[in-house]
């Protein structure tokens, strides 16, 4: 629920603040007041699209604040926890939309910056606005089938979901299929090419690391003699002439006398550096044997030095080719394997694509029956709900109807599916076209409903369309924007009856310019403005029970002045309030 709204520096709204309740809210106001702008600051609050000439003139920026009752733990809680947002005190979320003079937009929800999307996550949750935009989209074909799908609920949508994973599939391998049919020849000489290279690598038999290994051994080959030179000079430093030559003791021997030296002095200082010199004559000794040990293994082996040259020629033919080094090969090997077993154009392979396809048809092909089935139970459903409205709406005669059609497919479609006997335009939402007509009294035909509807009846065809959807609405706060346009005298009567009988099950605000709707109220608002000369501002206030009575009278033809207005205006509360007491509230039966 939405508990306040702030709004700073939008439109000709100075500063205001809407203190909102359970329950059916109305603003209104004076032509010019700022009532659009009430709903303007909603649609920001949920993430619509900033408007830099919303900004009020000389306002470097647009502030809307919204703070919502979101129970810890609910969709909308979690969607501001997501995002390292906090609740306030007393648990409510807080969202804060700003729209700069230049047009920049920033969103906050619970004290963190966040992208603009992540109110739209949490509108969706928690508010839905329905205004005379909203009715000419909802006059779209497309939209006529959400609406329907919306009001079915999971009795379309469940076998929906599984329509669509299924077509995702069906028309992946339609296009591998086509693909490999349409490009047979093509890919038939890159798979020739593949098998061509895999040939040649798997002849060679690379190992990983292989260049590098053999880089080092033939290197060590080739310069046996110059390394065998500088090991044995290393040697003879180490370890002495192998003769023993006492001319030259190595470090070893010289070690040795200095250990000699140093164990028989009698100083215990020159005794103590013993055991160190005992340690470097270990590491040399060590040292010395390696050294002997690789000069054994050391051999100017010429049959050697030729095959590893061979080699190391098998693998440069290979990286002249396909990489830059043996891993390299290794790796194109691996991918090329990959990709020719996707380049299978044999007839067995088409073969089995096509049956996978016609498979994955036959699926599809149930699941749009199901859809079609569920959305023309539905869509008799919806019709009757509407039509039942419509009587309390002062067109009694009236009956919409919801036309479900098969979408037959063109020459050359695609996405053709063969659902029994037809071939049917498989999209994205099914095979079906929804459209909402209206019977205008008997005997009348069934036109669509832009066609066959006045400017006033089409205004309640879709409020009676809002309010039946609204009963199954998952959202708590709904508002509605001067849907009543167009409507007067008893017909403005019922649609304040049924705006208040919603509210009995969801938070509804409203801004409308009629007196008969806004007496079911439960809070009114008023936005006032108020002019210097130079300036035009406009606040929010709450109306107490007098201040409703003059304002009512106001807008009875501006009668506010006047004894009879303002008792005509006593009339018309007293009568809602009598009403709303005695109404019984309207809820969808569930289906099934």
């Amino acid at each position: 629920m939405l508990a306040e709204m702030r709004i700073q520096g939008l439109g000709v709204i100075d500063e205001a603040t809407l203190e909102l309740a359970p329950g059916f809210t109305v603003v209104t106001g004076e032509t010019g007041a700022g009532k659009t702008m009430v709903v303007t600051g909603l649609h920001l609050l949920g993430g619509g699209r900033a408007d830099a000439s919303r900004v009020r003139n000389g306002a470097d920026k647009a502030v809307v604040e919204g703070r919502f009752q979101a129970p810890a733990g609910s969709p909308a809680a979690k969607v501001a926890e997501e995002v390292g947002g906090e609740p306030d005190d007393d648990g409510s979320v807080i969202a804060v939309r700003t729209v700069g003079a230049d047009g920049r937009s920033r969103a906050h929800l619970g004290g963190r910056s966040v992208p603009v999307g992540v109110l739209s996550e949490l509108a969706e949750q928690l508010l839905a606005v329905h205004g005379q935009n909203d009715q000419l989209r909802l006059l779209r074909p497309a939209e006529q089938r959400s609406v329907l799908d919306r009001f079915a609920g999971d009795d379309v949508g469940a076998p929906l979901r599984r329509y669509r994973e299924i077509r995702e599939q069906w028309l992946a391998v339609a296009a591998e299929l086509a693909e490999r049919t349409e490009r047979a020849r093509e890919l038939a000489r890159e798979a020739d090419l593949l098998r061509h290279g895999l040939a040649e690598i798997t002849a060679v038999d690379p190992k990983s690391g292989e260049d590098v290994e053999l880089h080092d051994e033939a290197r060590r080959l080739a310069d046996a003699d110059q390394l065998r030179e500088t090991a044995s000079a290393a040697q003879y430093a180490v370890s002495g002439a192998p003769d023993g030559d006492p001319d030259g003791p190595g470090a070893l021997g010289l070690i040795g006398e200095a250990r000699r030296r140093l164990g028989s002095s009698e100083d215990p200082r020159l005794r103590d550096l013993e055991p160190r010199l005992v340690e470097a004559e270990t590491l040399l000794a060590d040292v010395g044997a390696e050294i002997a040990s690789y000069l054994e293994d050391l051999d100017a082996d010429p049959a050697r030095l030729e095959q590893v040259l061979a080699r190391q020629a098998e693998l440069k033919a290979l990286t002249r080719k396909y990489a830059a080094d043996v891993d390299g090969v290794i790796a194109w090997a691996a991918d090329a394997s990959s990709r020719l077993a996707g380049l299978d154009t044999s007839d067995e392979a088409l073969a089995a694509l096509a049956a996978r396809r016609d498979e994955l048809a036959a699926a599809l092909a149930g699941y749009a029956e199901q859809v079609t089935v569920e959305r023309t139970a539905a869509a008799a459903e919806l019709g009757r709900a509407v039509s039942e409205e419509l009587t309390g709406l002062a067109m009694p005669h009236a009956t919409v109807e919801v036309a479900v059609r098969p979408r037959v497919a063109e020459a050359n479609d695609p996405q053709a599916l063969a659902v029994g006997d037809r071939l049917l335009h498989a999209g994205a939402s099914g095979v079906d076209d929804v459209e909402l007509r209206l019977i205008a009294h008997p005997g009348a035909p069934a036109l669509p409903v832009h066609k066959g509807a006045s400017g006033g009846e089409l205004s309640r065809v879709m409020l009676a369309l809002e309010v039946v959807l609204s009963h199954s609405d998952p959202v708590p706060t709904l508002v509605f924007d001067e849907v009543d346009a167009g409507v007067g005298g008893r017909a403005a009567v019922e649609v304040g009856r049924r705006l208040a009988r919603l509210a009995r099950s969801h938070q509804v605000i409203v801004v409308t310019h009629l007196p008969q709707v806004a007496a079911f109220a439960d809070r009114h608002l008023v936005v006032d403005k108020t002019a210097d000369g130079v300036l035009t501002r406009s606040g929010v206030r709450v109306l107490d029970e007098p201040q409703r009575v003059v304002e009512l009278a106001r807008m009875l033809a501006g009668m506010d002045s006047t004894d009879t207005g303002r008792a005509h205006a006593e009339e018309l509360l007293a009568a809602a309030k009598a009403d709303k007491v005695s109404a019984p509230v309207v809820r969808r039966k569930k289906r099934g």
